[in-house]
Formats: C-alpha cells, sequence, structure tokens
C-alpha cells in the first residue's frame, strides 16, 4: 500500500502498488486499512506523495490536514493531496472505503478538469444526499474493479481503473458548494502567483507590479474570495510550508529559513513567532508530541 522513504531529509510516504495489482491505485475498507497500517495510524503527521479520498459508511473521523482539524461524517468524503501533512485521527468504529491514487495515475484532462493540481481545493466535502449515492456508487464500481478483476489483461484492468476512478474523482471535485465562495480572476491569477514564487518574495507590492494590479485591488479581491487581505494570504502560505517543513523534516531553522527565502534564522524566527505565537523549534516539538 504504501512505503516510507526519505527524500534529502524530508521523510516522505511513498505509494506503492500491492503486489500483483495495477500500479498507482489501489481501493481497500476502513478495516483493511486498520490492520495493515498501524504504524500510519499511531505516528507522526506524514507528507504523502499521492491522493487519499475517504468516505465514511458509519462513525465520524476526525482528520488533521495542514494542521487544521477536521471532521467526516457519514456520507461525507475527505481528500488529502500530495504534499499535504496529515494525521489520523480514531478510526475505531468507523467504516468505510479508502482509495490511494498517485499523481500521474489519471489523463490529463480529468487532472484539469478534477483541479487535481489545486492546492486550495476543499479537504472535506459534504454532498447531498442524491449525490451521496451517485459518490457511493462511483466508489462502489471502483472497488469493485479493483478486487475482482476478471480475466482482462492487466494493461486493459489498469484502463478500466482509470476510467472507474475519473468518474468518481469528477464527481467529487464538482459537488454543489464544494469550492467555496465564487472566485474573480483577479484573485485566481493572485493566488496562482503566490503559489509559484511565496519562497521569493513576501512583499504585495511584488505581486501587484507583476499582475499589473494595484495593492488595493488585489486585497479587495482577496478579501472577497478567501476571507483575509492579500498581504495575510501571503503570509498564510509561507507560514504553511514553514509548517510542513518543521513537523516532516530534521532540517534547522535556519535551514528552512533559507528555503523560504528569508535573509537570516533570526528574521524567520521573529515572523513565524509574530503570525503564530510560538517559535519554530518549540512548534516542532508540539507537533511531534502530539
Amino acid at each position: 500500500m504504501v512505503k516510507n522513504r526519505h527524500a534529502g531529509q524530508i521523510r516522505e510516504l511513498g505509494f506503492a502498488a500491492p503486489a500483483g495489482r495495477p500500479r498507482g491505485v489501489e481501493t481497500l475498507s476502513l478495516e483493511e486499512f486498520r490492520s495493515r497500517a498501524v504504524a500510519d495510524l499511531a505516528g507522526p503527521p506524514r507528507r504523502p506523495t499521492f491522493h487519499h479520498l475517504l468516505t465514511l459508511e458509519r462513525g465520524t473521523l476526525r482528520h488533521v490536514v495542514d494542521f487544521a482539524d477536521h471532521t467526516v461524517e457519514p456520507g461525507g468524503w475527505l481528500w488529502v493531496r500530495p504534499s499535504q501533512v496529515h494525521q489520523w485521527g480514531d478510526l475505531a468504529g468507523a467504516e468505510g472505503t479508502l482509495v490511494l491514487f498517485e499523481p500521474d495515475f489519471l489523463d490529463p484532462a480529468t487532472v484539469v478538469a478534477a483541479r487535481l493540481n489545486d492546492a486550495y481545493a476543499p479537504t472535506v466535502y459534504e454532498p447531498d444526499a442524491p449525490e451521496q449515492q451517485r459518490l457511493a456508487a462511483a466508489a462502489g464500481h471502483l472497488a469493485h474493479a479493483f478486487g475482482d478483476p476478471g480475466t482482462v489483461p492487466l494493461d486493459v484492468r489498469q484502463a478500466v481503473l482509470r476510467h472507474l476512478l475519473a468518474v468518481l474523482v469528477l464527481r467529487l471535485a464538482h459537488v454543489p458548494g464544494g469550492t467555496g465562495p465564487e472566485a474573480s480572476e483577479t484573485f485566481l491569477r493572485f493566488r496562482d502567483a503566490v503559489e509559484r514564487t511565496f519562497t521569493r518574495t513576501r512583499r504585495l507590492e511584488d505581486y501587484a507590479r507583476t499582475l499589473g494590479y494595484s495593492a488595493r485591488t488585489l486585497t479587495r479581491a482577496t478579501q472577497a474570495a478567501a476571507g483575509v487581505n492579500a498581504k495575510d494570504f501571503i503570509d498564510r502560505r509561507t507560514i504553511l510550508e514553514a509548517k510542513r517543513l518543521l513537523a516532516h523534516s530534521e532540517q534547522t531553522a535556519a535551514q528552512v529559513a533559507a528555503r523560504l527565502g528569508f535573509s537570516s534564522a533570526t528574521n524567520f524566527t521573529k515572523y513565524f513567532h509574530q503570525r503564530t505565537g510560538t517559535t519554530p523549534i518549540a512548534f516542532r516539538a508540539s507537533v511531534r508530541t502530539r
């Protein structure tokens, strides 16, 4: 199912195809997952290189994704994307289905249409009753095809699973209300620019100049779409990446600072403390003792 590996100093959770099964995707029940992934459930936060889709039939799951608590109820869906840091909650009494797949398993058109690379996509989806049934049917077809391949060749089975997974992620990505407030083109351009360059600049004026907007225009668009001003949006993205690195690597504060574009560890520590109320080292210690 999964394997731990080291990439530089950052420990990642990588995907490993089950023996004799198609590569790039796996479906399993939560009961199977509990019996096979005790270390994942009890361990510290992990940063997987692949997607997790989880839906519940019974029970409640509390799950931490990028240091924010989320709750999934029966009929709801959790989507953890590659590079997000997550930590399992108590799965005792929870029954449902888990789908794991690598980013390059689906075809490029589905990747775009399902917004698989959207770093700001929702984590929890709460479809209405009719859509719950459609999603459950899609997940059921996928699980059945994975567990009972019949006599088709492996490459055909791979194609079947790819198409069935595409149906599931396309439906889930477009659950009504799952995408949040309508975002303006101005905000989307700003958001994408932040994602590309937040490690090189945290100055709102630099983004305004690059995108051809005033700082005030960016702030209005960001406030409407994300509920924070534009500078806070940049800072939140920087802090999130800092938390990911601190929780999931052995890099020193100075190394994290350099990776995020700070001139010194002192400046990084001051910036982090002003926005979180704690120091980088104290944050790392608190996450690793959870």
